[in-house]
């Protein structure tokens, strides 16, 4: 998996690429945890290229989540998520507690 970052005046878009699974979910998990270390709490996480999500990557989202809503400091908003991710996070019951938008333009532009 990769993932690539890219830092906006309010915000931070982070691109997935690949699966996320138990072997990449803690690279996933790192690159978020070290946008939060700078500082930046608004984060806009990117997953059109992402084709599979496990339960190690849906506890790596939710961790993040908590951490960003923390003391009201941000919010972890979903971009372009695909079908097959949107069904995983419906069946885990994550929708109700994620933003989700259909571009990424429109994401950032929510902070």
């Amino acid at each position: 998996m990769d993932v690539e970052v890219t830092n906006y005046k309010r915000c931070s878009l982070v691109k997935a690429v690949g699966r996320i699974d138990s072997a990449s979910a803690p690279q996933l998990g790192e690159e978020l945890d070290q946008v939060m270390a700078r500082g930046q709490y608004k984060i806009v996480l990117d997953l059109k290229s992402v084709d599979f999500i496990s339960s190690s990557g849906l506890r790596v989202l939710v961790t993040t989540l908590k951490n960003c809503r923390k003391y009201n400091r941000g919010d972890l908003i979903l971009a372009r998520v695909p079908e097959r991710v949107h069904a995983a996070l419906d069946m885990a019951g994550f929708l109700p507690f994620l933003k989700i938008f259909d571009d990424v333009t429109s994401a950032v532009g929510h902070f």
